[in-house]
């Protein structure tokens, strides 16, 4: 499907989900010394079809040889600069409760590409101190802060009472990416992207699957 406006193929949130899968699984391949590996062996280890595969990559060109599969490094690099994760981004954190600390520790971040560069929060206790390396900054300096280290990207964990005034300014200081761990729904702008993680609503889900005998389709 192409985008009228823009002229541009529309690519489905399900394709750059999966994506990310082949990211993944295209990383333990090369580490476990694989130099190729054939769609219908990718399909095979994310619970795909060798057809969706092939279909979600033809979205971004030609990839691989007829009959000789996928040069796995290759492959992943490609789909690294896809998913724009053969760069660093700047990334700040704000809210340094249970989840803002934890996710702050998760070396993952890092890994991918995400770097922490500033933490915020409004507790006096706080700010000042030394938190995984980093100094943690009052909420109130955030807005000219975000500018000068040049942050593209938050996560926000703050209680959901706080949250919308927050993303104002977040949005105001021209951040165009969100990471929400809040409980509520965000009202941005169109040209700003709010992914949501609600860990209760997995859990939820969770229990629903396992009291009900759930099948998914």
């Amino acid at each position: 499907m192409v985008n009228r406006d823009t002229g541009k193929k529309k690519i489905s949130e399900s394709t750059i989900r999966r994506l990310s899968l082949y990211y993944r699984a295209l990383s333990l391949l090369e580490k476990e010394n694989y130099e190729t590996i054939s769609s219908r062996e990718l399909a095979k280890r994310e619970k795909l079809t060798p057809a969706q595969v092939r279909k979600d990559l033809s979205f971004f060109g030609s990839f691989g040889t007829r009959g000789l599969g996928y040069p796995v490094s290759e492959l992943k690099d490609r789909i690294a600069k896809i998913l724009g994760i053969n760069r660093i981004w700047n990334v700040a954190m704000i809210g340094v409760g249970n989840i803002g600390s934890a996710l702050v520790s998760y070396k993952e971040f890092q890994k991918q590409g995400f770097a922490i560069k500033l933490i915020f929060d409004n507790d006096q206790r706080k700010i000042g101190s030394n938190h995984k390396g980093l100094i943690v900054s009052d909420i109130k300096e955030m807005p000219h802060l975000l500018l000068e280290h040049n942050i593209e990207m938050v996560v926000l964990a703050v209680p959901a009472i706080v949250a919308q005034y927050i993303v104002d300014e977040v949005v105001q200081a021209g951040i165009k990416a969100i990471l929400n761990f809040a409980p509520i729904n965000l009202k941005v702008p169109d040209d700003v992207f709010v992914r949501n993680e609600n860990m209760s609503m997995e859990l939820e889900y969770l229990s629903f699957a396992i009291s009900n005998n759930y099948t998914p389709n």
